[in-house]
């Protein structure tokens, strides 16, 4: 049986009321990205790393991923790729902190034609860095960058061959995927399956302008009956963690691109304590009709 968490800045820049949402939904972790105004994990000082491991200790839960913007950046710029390397090693301590070794990772932003073969090569320090600082590195499908779906990702870890890397299952960011058309379950799904290591969960739809817009769980245009039976069946054992991207009122292109910080928290508990609330009960359904 998976476990159940949700993304930190989904809920608030406020951990304890990260923590109360948790306890009130049953989850079993959250997923660090910003907290208390530090935009992104690699910015968390010591001290509140510590605030942080006493207060989740306290409360029974756990830390299942750093959710990184490690290779959110452009790949024809060497300096912004050695920053991230530096993103990379701080999130790594980030994770071992926590008990973990599992940090999120891109493919860089999408700009120009996919060229796979650069990308593989650009990796290969990465893969060392992985190897020497003990990190699994989850890429994620992300269409704002150049692996967007399942299929390509899974042809990517192909050739990438390294035990350090593996993949970060969304199906709805493959929604978004204009360039490399794929049905996130099953047919994302099932290719990447053999390799997951971790899964988010979020809905979207088509909005009135015909654009994919987030939306609450179980409203879009997942088949989430289906990728939960399919989670339940294939005996996944990871976690699943709900990165909500929804709120009232539409977050901007730049939010859902780069999110993190108090901007981004806004409204963020009355839309997670929505998503979660529907995101159980299908759960509740999949499960009662095993």
């Amino acid at each position: 049986m998976f476990q159940q968490a949700v993304f930190s800045d989904e809920v608030s820049q406020d951990l304890s009321r990260v923590i109360a949402v948790c306890k009130r939904f049953g989850l079993q972790g959250i997923e660090v990205r910003s907290v208390w105004g530090h935009k992104a994990p690699q910015d968390i000082p010591p001290a509140d790393v510590r605030r942080m491991q006493t207060m989740l200790a306290e409360a029974d839960l756990d830390v299942c991923s750093i959710a990184a913007p490690f290779f959110k950046c452009n790949m024809d710029s060497p300096e912004e790729i050695a920053q991230h390397h530096e993103i990379l090693r701080k999130c790594g301590e980030l994770a071992h902190a926590f008990g973990i070794r599992l940090v999120r990772g891109f493919t860089f932003w999408r700009k120009g034609a996919y060229n796979k073969q650069r990308i593989l090569d650009l990796f290969q320090p990465v893969v060392k860095i992985l190897e020497e600082n003990d990190i699994l590195l989850g890429i994620e499908n992300e269409a704002s960058t150049f692996i967007g779906t399942g299929s390509r990702l899974a042809d990517f870890l192909e050739d990438l061959d390294s035990d350090n890397v593996a993949a970060i299952w969304d199906p709805c960011n493959v929604l978004y995927d204009a360039d490399d058309p794929e049905t996130p379950y099953p047919d994302g799904y099932e290719a990447i399956k053999p390799r997951i290591v971790h899964v988010h969960i979020k809905d979207s739809k088509p909005n009135a302008k015909g654009e994919q817009e987030c939306c609450p769980i179980g409203e879009g245009d997942i088949d989430y009956d289906g990728q939960f039976a399919a989670l339940f069946e294939d005996e996944y054992e990871g976690w699943i963690s709900l990165e909500t991207h929804w709120r009232p009122v539409a977050l901007s292109k730049e939010q859902v691109d780069k999110p993190g910080g108090a901007d981004y928290s806004s409204n963020a508990e009355q839309a997670s304590t929505i998503c979660l609330e529907k995101m159980q009960r299908i759960i509740g359904k999949v499960r009662a009709g095993r």
